[in-house]
């Protein structure tokens, strides 16, 4: 909480510094032969809101034409190649989002895939977020890398870059996603959104998986008539995002109010 200063540029940097001594502590207890790459990324895109002057989390809403429908996610997928290489070879001249990371140097200089495998992740991520909401890279500060998450329900490995986006970005959706949601900060540092979020399952999504119902970690958030839930691989980003930089911990499960939904077979193909 200490950590959101009135001063964006303090903000910035508070939040650079912290991702970045996070990933030297991650890449120093990897070892060649347990180090795993993945193959997946997704921009945390923050911003200050035009609207109230503060800082915002941005997410979209998952169309029901893809799988997950309804989710809040992060923008980004799987590396195209070899697109995504080109992408992340421009990335590493001067003048990208990349080279003006303050640590780029020091990251590169620790061997020479680091450096590659950063700026494909980073690729990925910026070139899904132009795809999916019309997210200039020309209007980006990389603020570092999250601690990587592995998906429950899909097998899949994922990268969480963080952004700060310029105000004037000209957000447009296409058909992966339903909309654009931006959340305060001090929202996400508020115990009181805190939810345990109990899914019902269908009869066959209860037998695949060998449950009738579970119980997550998820926040509520009104936007707008409407009442969101953040749940699921995005929520545990934001979670390890708050408590890396601000060093928040949200409230056990047994203390928090109960939300309720159901979860279908459509959930991992999407609606037709």
């Amino acid at each position: 909480m200490d950590c959101l200063p009135h001063s964006v540029s303090h903000l910035k940097q508070c939040i650079t510094g912290e991702l970045y001594g996070q990933a030297l502590e991650t890449a120093g207890a990897d070892t060649q032969a347990s180090a795993v790459v993945p193959s997946s990324s997704v921009l945390v895109p923050l911003w200050t809101s035009p609207d109230d002057g503060s800082p915002h989390l941005i997410l979209n809403k998952r169309s029901h034409k893809v799988r997950q429908p309804g989710d809040l996610c992060f923008p980004g997928g799987g590396s195209e190649l070899p697109l995504d290489d080109m992408i992340a070879r421009a990335l590493q001249l001067s003048g990208s989002p990349l080279t003006q990371w303050p640590y780029w140097r020091a990251w590169r200089r620790r061997s020479r895939q680091d450096g590659d495998d950063m700026a494909l992740l980073l690729a990925t991520g910026l070139r899904e977020s132009l795809e999916e909401m019309n997210l200039s890279p020309f209007g980006v500060d990389f603020l570092g890398p999250l601690p990587a998450q592995q998906l429950v329900m899909f097998d899949r490995q994922i990268q969480p870059m963080a952004v700060w986006l310029d105000s004037e970005q000209h957000f447009k959706t296409n058909w992966e996603v339903e909309r654009i949601i931006t959340i305060p900060l001090r929202d996400l540092l508020d115990s009181q959104n805190y939810r345990t979020y109990q899914i019902v399952y269908s009869p066959e999504v209860a037998a695949r998986l060998g449950t009738p119902s579970q119980e997550f970690p998820a926040f509520r958030f009104e936007d707008n008539d409407s009442v969101e839930i953040l749940w699921g691989v995005t929520f545990r980003i934001v979670r390890s995002f708050l408590k890396l930089v601000f060093k928040y911990n949200m409230p056990p499960l047994d203390v928090l109010p109960l939300a309720e939904g159901t979860l279908g077979m459509e959930y991992y193909t999407g609606t037709p």
